[in-house]
């Protein structure tokens, strides 16, 4: 296990990443002064964004199924938190956006490659009515799974 979102376990046989990228902004508001460098002030912490990107070979990792299961995450704008395998706790996070790319076709035209990127955006932590419920990722698996 790379990384988990929610119930969503980021690995070899879903959806491994090769790059792991994490920008955190801090806020600092300007106030202009006279013959002098504005004045700033330090408001607190801004966004915080993980972007993972990776590249999934059907025939060997996971496919389309694992990123439709992130959409349908993302279709229900909740947040989940994202725990690395290593054990660090990043926060709780909504997905901003998923990009595909697919190239290489089989016969039936199902996608031999497909690169992705997920960008998840970090919510205020205090916001526990955006988190997602358990029991409607687990019936999504489960539902998944009969079909």
């Amino acid at each position: 296990m790379m990384m988990v979102y929610g119930m969503f376990v980021f690995s070899l046989g879903t959806a491994a990443y090769q790059e792991f990228q994490r920008q955190t902004q801090w806020r600092h508001a300007s106030q202009s002064r006279i013959g002098a460098r504005p004045a700033r002030q330090f408001l607190g912490v801004g966004d915080d964004t993980i972007t993972l990107t990776g590249t999934l070979l059907p025939e060997f990792t996971g496919g389309q199924s694992n990123l439709d299961q992130l959409r349908q995450m993302a279709d229900e704008g909740a947040a989940w938190p994202l725990i690395e395998g290593t054990g660090t706790l990043y926060g709780v996070y909504v997905i901003e956006s998923l990009n595909e790319r697919k190239s290489r076709y089989f016969k039936d035209g199902a996608a031999q490659q497909i690169e992705f990127d997920i960008t998840l955006q970090r919510i205020d932590d205090q916001r526990t009515d955006l988190l997602g419920t358990l029991t409607n990722q687990a019936l999504r698996g489960i539902t998944g799974a009969l079909a």
